[in-house]
């Protein structure tokens, strides 16, 4: 699968690549730090997201790896948090598998819907990732744990590489970031799973939830490089391409997301071992992983699929740390500086770093700015402001 063009190419805790073959510039950037919110919450236990639903800036949802949602008011005292999902029981939890996403119907107030990405172990097929629907049925307050509507069960070869983040896009689609099965290299099969078009694994993926087709309780967009072939559901693999595609090649995506101005999609991808990336993903583009890690060829076979790669928009070394996590471009009114810059951090390291929506590929990132947290994942308000979830329990706001 080839980039829709090189002008469009030019995106627990995880670990994840892409690649490309400029000369790295270095970018320029602008200070920023964090200040901590809603201080008198009790500590949230491993948390790897936050959030609020489609058109109510009243409360704030978190999401616990373990298996729990948590819902809190949109209030700086806030204090306490109400459970609006658990389902632990049937969550496989630790190191980067457990409940990894969770996405609101864009009509939530009237289309009581979310979406979640979570780790399982069933009986017959082992390990695997589910992509699931729950419903309210109590105006938004709390999600019923039953019935539970599995759309998508991805077979996982290893623990790692689960990727796990989804969103609904600009266009009404369900996406969703999927890892390329864990271990060191993608030594799945002779091409790797990341580029491999029969697996959803290592892929950006992309369905439509409106309505069901046959025994599927989604549709394909009609746009999907693949769309028309059967899908691969069922254990994440088919005979033909997979139709779910979006963009193929990635490592680990772990967090991204669209900027809300330009509509554009910013995935971070975790490097194997030398480099982490950013990349800004088009439909039918292909990230270079595993043949490339950033701009590095890393030496191992994939065919022709990578040929046309796109490049990444940036990229930083051991350095300055080594697991890259996603952010969002900032749009919002309180931090005139940082306006249509792409804000992202580093989970190991806590560096943060910041770079222009508009940047080319690819920029060499050689410093950031110190946070000592271990930043899981960001948030966006529907105001536009950015805030930063501390894997240790504790929510920050990006400020200058």
């Amino acid at each position: 699968m080839k980039a829709r063009s090189a002008a469009l190419a030019c995106m627990a805790a995880a670990s994840v690549a892409c690649g490309g073959g400029g000369s790295p510039r270095p970018a320029d950037q602008v200070p920023l730090r964090l200040e901590r919110v809603f201080a008198a919450l009790a500590p949230f236990q491993q948390p790897v997201a936050m959030m609020q639903a489609p058109n109510d800036a009243t409360r704030w949802f978190v999401v616990e790896q373990g298996g729990r949602i948590l819902a809190f008011d949109n209030n700086p005292l806030a204090a306490t948090t109400t459970v609006f999902l658990d389902i632990a029981a049937r969550v496989t939890s630790g190191g980067e598998t457990g409940l990894l996403g969770l996405a609101f119907h864009p009509a939530f107030l009237t289309d009581p819907r979310v979406y979640v990405f979570y780790s399982h172990t069933d009986p017959t097929l082992g390990l695997v990732s589910r992509l699931s629907e729950f419903r309210s049925t109590d105006g938004g307050v709390k999600l019923n744990a039953d019935p539970e509507r599995v759309l998508l069960t991805l077979s996982q070869p290893e623990p790692n590489h689960n990727g796990g983040n989804i969103a609904f896009g600009p266009d009404g689609f369900l996406y969703a970031g999927i890892g390329d099965g864990g271990g060191a290299n993608d030594q799945h099969g002779s091409i790797g799973n990341a580029q491999s078009e029969t697996t959803l694994l290592g892929k950006m993926l992309r369905i439509d939830v409106s309505s069901g087709v046959g025994s599927s309780l989604y549709r394909v967009p009609s746009d999907n490089p693949f769309a028309g072939n059967s899908s691969c559901g069922i254990d994440g693999t088919g005979s033909l391409p997979c139709p779910e595609i979006f963009a193929i090649g990635f490592r680990n995506p772990w967090r991204w997301s669209f900027d809300r101005l330009t509509r554009e999609l910013w995935v971070a991808d975790v490097g194997q071992g030398v480099l982490e990336e950013v990349n800004r993903v088009v439909l039918g583009g292909n990230y270079g992983w595993r043949c490339f890690e950033g701009t590095r060829d890393t030496g191992l076979g994939c065919g022709t699929s990578a040929s046309e790669k796109s490049e990444p928009v940036a990229e930083y070394g051991r350095d300055l740390g080594a697991s890259v996590t996603g952010g969002y471009v900032y749009r919002g009114s309180a931090q005139p500086r940082l306006a249509g810059r792409y804000i992202f951090a580093d989970f190991i390291s806590g560096t943060l770093f910041n770079i222009p929506a508009d940047q080319q590929p690819t920029a060499r990132l050689t410093a950031g700015f110190p946070s000592a947290l271990n930043i899981s994942s960001f948030a966006e308000s529907l105001d536009g402001e950015v805030f930063a979830v501390d894997y240790n329990g504790a929510l920050y706001r990006i400020a200058q």
